[in-house]
């Protein structure tokens, strides 16, 4: 996991089409074995002066179908994640927001306990637009739900590292832009 990252928590949550999630760690596992309570994030008194308040992720579930042809749950094992805002609306509303920490969620298979440890180690600033729509500007790993016919990546969830962009439209349709990097699908790990 990436120490100096920022995580994407919040902004899984709008990825995965739930609550907060990010990307994908080395630890698959058939076990069933329950997943522990994510801590509150400890903020150094550097983050809190800076303006940094933490962004706690929650526990998301997903219906077969929707992301992979079985049940997943997520859940945060390690929840490090602080936000900041950079720029607001006129209205006082976040504009831009920066995230950082370690975030890792826990994916499980439902329907067979079989789980994979999803370690989110990037770095994002997220534009909200007045219309919906938000840009994601992301370095490193994070993790990504896509629905059916609902983005650029087919339906299933995924672990996109390197260097891109993220663009959710209104209708919530999302367009993967690609500078460097890789994507990793995670529904085949927890299969």
């Amino acid at each position: 996991m990436r120490r100096t990252s920022i995580a994407l928590s919040v902004l899984a949550a709008v990825a995965i089409g739930a609550a907060p999630v990010s990307n994908a760690s080395a630890s698959a596992s058939a076990s069933a074995s329950a997943p522990a309570k994510a801590p509150t994030p400890a903020l150094n008194a550097g983050d809190a002066a800076a303006g940094w308040v933490p962004a706690p992720s929650a526990p998301w579930d997903k219906a077969a179908g929707l992301r992979c042809d079985f049940p997943v749950h997520g859940e945060p094992v390690v929840d490090d994640v602080v936000q900041r805002v950079l720029d607001t609306y006129p209205d006082g509303t976040a504009k831009r927001i920066a995230y950082k920490g370690d975030l890792v969620v826990r994916l499980t298979n439902t329907d067979t306990g079989a789980f994979y440890d999803a370690d989110a180690g990037g770095t994002a600033v997220v534009d909200y637009r007045t219309d919906g729509s938000q840009l994601w500007y992301v370095l490193g790993p994070v993790l990504i739900g896509f629905g059916e016919n609902s983005g650029t990546l087919a339906r299933g969830l995924y672990t996109i590292d390197g260097v891109y962009t993220l663009e959710f439209s209104p209708t919530g349709y999302k367009t993967l832009t690609m500078v460097h990097g890789s994507t990793d699908e995670l529904c085949s790990r927890i299969g």
